[in-house]
């Protein structure tokens, strides 16, 4: 596989997240200012040539060991959560009553992609997501593999589910309830940015609508040879694959046919990456055959 190569206006995002992790864990001035050397540092050293979320784990592995907070975006996780519990009734009425319930669906799980503190660190309102929702509902997709998606699912006996981030967990049951098919949901091991660990999920409501599994490691996005052997062979074994967000299309882009990717685009370097603009909404397929994964 070939992922998104790390450009470098990526390293403005990385330093933003680092003020923002420091600041969330409720560091003074000197801790911050420290936090953000270190992560500094770092960059000037980090191998270029790796695709962006395999930077974005060192720097805020680097970032949780100065601050002394294995998860500074907690409060964020669970401000995120809370609004979009508050919205969830007027989502499924929105998917259910919709002339086609499979295509609002996947929209409602993009519009959930809002949810995101690597290009912003403010926590989305209700009002926020009410409104993400009601654009990504109207707007016409940027990339649409929805045809294509619709024939997996009639076809796949279950799916294998790739979160992304906490809150947006929400907006994914919303989906997978829609799916009516047997779906592992994916998550991480561990904290990392505001990305769903296995309580993200429950939080959410995920654990009556899925089964929760762990990939095996903490690190944004999911880069397979990071993973554990388990969720290796599943995801080996997964006759079709969602893959959430910006960071998971960033490690998976060119995973094969059996991955679709669902996002908002929401930064130039992906856009030009995979070919469409700054906020445009994605349902993409990834067509090179994939490689084969050691399990």
């Amino acid at each position: 596989m070939v992922p998104v190569r790390t450009h470098l206006d990526c390293y403005p995002c990385f330093v933003r997240q680092a003020v923002a992790a420091a600041r969330l864990a409720g560091a003074d001035a000197v801790a911050q200012q420290h936090a953000v050397r270190s992560a500094l540092e770092l960059l000037g050293e980090v191998d270029g040539g790796l695709e962006p979320p395999r930077i974005a784990d060192q720097v805020h592995r680097v970032l949780r060991a100065e601050l002394g907070d294995g998860d500074p975006y907690l409060a964020y996780k669970e401000a995120s959560t809370s609004a979009a519990l508050e919205l969830y009734p007027w989502l499924t009425e929105r998917v259910t009553t919709a002339p086609d319930p499979l295509a609002a669906a996947v929209r409602v799980a993009i519009a959930g992609n809002i949810i995101d503190a690597g290009p912003t660190d403010d926590v989305p309102t209700v009002a926020d997501l009410w409104a993400a929702t009601q654009r990504v509902l109207a707007a016409p997709l940027a990339i649409d593999h929805l045809a294509a998606l619709r024939a997996e699912l009639e076809r796949a006996p279950w799916v294998l589910y790739l979160a992304d981030n906490a809150g947006e967990t929400v907006f994914d049951r919303v989906l997978i309830e829609t799916l009516r098919l047997p779906v592992t949901y994916a998550v991480k091991s561990g904290p990392t940015l505001n990305d769903a660990t296995r309580t993200d999920a429950f939080a959410a409501g995920l654990g009556t609508t899925a089964r929760v599994m762990e990939i095996g490691c903490d690190a944004p996005g999911v880069s397979l040879d990071m993973c554990s052997s388990e969720f290796r062979r599943v995801f080996a074994s997964a006759p079709l694959v969602l893959a959430k967000g910006q960071a998971n299309y960033e490690s998976l882009s060119d995973a094969g046919p059996r991955v679709f990717s669902l996002l908002q685009v929401k930064c130039p370097v992906i856009a030009a990456d995979i070919g469409a603009p700054v906020g445009g909404v994605v349902v993409r397929r990834a067509v090179p055959a994939p490689e084969l994964v050691e399990v």
